[in-house]
């Protein structure tokens, strides 16, 4: 199936292992609800300078079998929702994602975890490592065993991690640009105590917290339609691993985070509270640059 060329585009970076399937699962349940089109997109590796090319035949075999496996991964898309295949080139898969993105005008790219994770589990290999410090387009990591939720849960709640430091307003505006395109409840979750300097009075954590919380639900309320539930809730807890891991967690949520004010501009860089939080997390998590990109600019 053709996709739309009006359609908001999704780039699923696309291998055949389990990680593969579950980035397509998820991606195939964030287009449905978002009416947004799917590329699937497996790289393959460019030629480099100086190095003699490979045998025709070879490099010919290597494109059918990439093409196959895009087939494959295909199947796991549920009828009713666009789709194409591309099988690209590129310095590395997470380069040749990123090239992908950019060409395609993708909103979002979706990758699954790497091998050796436990089912539910994030698990940063080497793709997307490079992807979380590089990409100028949101990235969304999937846990281990997406591909196991079932199609009509669709996507049930996105959950906003917010602070005050640079890069908020984005995440903020990412998380108001989903939500109206998904229709879902919108949970902002404020780290805004766990920011706060050690030895402060508890009230005054509590009181700062509850204050940022009201802020931002006030931002995001008043930017979506009034019938769209839109909730607060102040993270609690030793830390940000505390706090998250004593969050209820639906299998159909989707949670968001900015980028490290250490990112350079229009790039993605997992800080320390996107990781920590990727570690007792079982949504999958999207990770918002802090500055917008050339491209949006332009069209904004």
């Amino acid at each position: 199936m053709s996709a739309s060329a009006s359609a908001d585009r999704i780039v699923v970076g696309y291998t055949a292992t389990k990680a593969g399937r579950d980035a397509v699962a998820f991606a195939s349940r964030l287009a449905s609800a978002s009416a947004a089109s799917l590329h699937l997109v497996l790289v393959l590796p460019a030629q480099k300078p100086g190095v003699v090319p490979p045998d025709a035949g070879y490099e010919r075999l290597l494109r059918e079998q990439a093409a196959g496996w895009l087939r494959e991964g295909a199947e796991g898309v549920p009828d009713g929702i666009p789709h194409r295949a591309h099988v690209r080139y590129g310095e590395s898969v997470a380069a040749g994602l990123v090239d992908t993105a950019d060409e395609l005008g993708a909103s979002l790219i979706v990758v699954g975890a790497a091998d050796g994770g436990h089912r539910g589990r994030h698990r940063l290999g080497t793709t997307t490592t490079e992807l979380v410090h590089s990409s100028d387009v949101p990235v969304a990591l999937v846990p281990r065993g997406a591909r196991r939720v079932p199609a009509e849960t669709g996507i049930t709640r996105l959950t906003a991690a917010v602070g005050e430091r640079e890069g908020t307003e984005l995440l903020v505006a990412e998380t108001i640009r989903l939500a109206a395109a998904v229709s879902t409840p919108v949970r902002l979750l404020s780290l805004v105590a766990l920011d706060l300097p050690a030895g402060l009075d508890t009230g005054a954590i509590r009181t700062v917290g509850e204050t940022h919380a009201q802020e931002v639900l006030d931002e995001v309320r008043s930017a979506l339609p009034a019938e769209t539930d839109v909730s607060a809730v102040v993270a609690a807890g030793e830390g940000i691993e505390d706090a998250a891991s004593h969050l209820e967690w639906e299998a159909g949520e989707v949670v968001l985070v900015g980028s490290s004010r250490l990112a350079q501009p229009r790039r993605l860089f997992l800080g320390s509270t996107a990781a920590r939080m990727l570690r007792v997390v079982t949504a999958p998590m999207i990770v918002v640059p802090r500055t917008r990109s050339e491209r949006e600019g332009a069209s904004a």
